[in-house]
């Protein structure tokens, strides 16, 4: 069936990742293969990438085909050269070690993402104007979190805003398959005191590149 419920989805975000990989060459391939000296990634591993292709530099990449000094980015598409120059992908990755789940969410909203469009019209054109796509919004994420200042996740949301570097988030949906998002942390740990409402705190996440989405991986 078409229609899925998120209920039951679970939230996590990386609280510590292994020390950065260098990548020394980044193929023009569908998906990418990144190559790396006794790199360690093993499949279903997930990657923060950092590349001089800025169109895939700082997503979350989860591993897959992984052999002795190369490993694939599952999901990333780099066989357009005119997007991806060769060669000039080098960067490095690191792996996501920890994970603390993100509890007693009570509400999601998403805003951004929106495309947008260069509106024009020629002189000589009495009709209606033309449009071509320009760039998109950024997207961002709001939680709204039942106050709960002993649980795991308070303290490293309150580490994460304080870094002020992205963290990835992972939402792991029923059926096996995932989000996974790199963000900016906002969160103060200060609930909201409302007469008659429950105590809760607001996080927000500010992506700092497009998100990744994966089937569940293969047993």
């Amino acid at each position: 069936m078409g229609v899925k419920l998120p209920n039951g989805a679970v939230v996590s975000i990386a609280t510590a990742y292994g020390t950065p990989v260098p990548i020394t060459a980044l193929s023009n391939a569908n998906p990418a293969v990144a190559t790396a000296a006794a790199h360690g990634f093993a499949n279903g591993d997930i990657l923060e990438l950092t590349s001089a292709w800025t169109k895939i530099s700082g997503r979350a990449v989860r591993v897959a085909a992984s052999a002795s000094g190369n490993f694939a980015l599952e999901g990333i598409n780099t066989s357009d050269t005119q997007a991806y120059p060769t060669g000039g992908g080098v960067g490095s990755a690191r792996k996501v070690s920890t994970w603390v789940p993100i509890a007693q969410v009570l509400e999601v909203s998403m805003s951004g993402g929106d495309q947008q469009f260069w509106n024009f019209g020629f002189l000589e054109d009495a009709g209606d104007d033309k449009q071509i796509p320009t760039s998109r919004n950024p997207m961002s994420a709001t939680f709204t979190l039942a106050d709960d200042p002993d649980l795991p996740h308070h303290d490293a949301l309150l580490a994460a805003d304080e870094a002020r570097t992205p963290r990835i988030v992972r939402i792991a949906l029923p059926g096996g398959s995932a989000l996974y998002w790199n963000a900016y942390v906002g969160y103060s740990g200060m609930p909201t005191l409302t007469r008659n409402q429950g105590m809760a705190c607001t996080l927000s996440l500010s992506l700092a590149a497009r998100p990744m989405r994966y089937k569940a991986a293969a047993v």
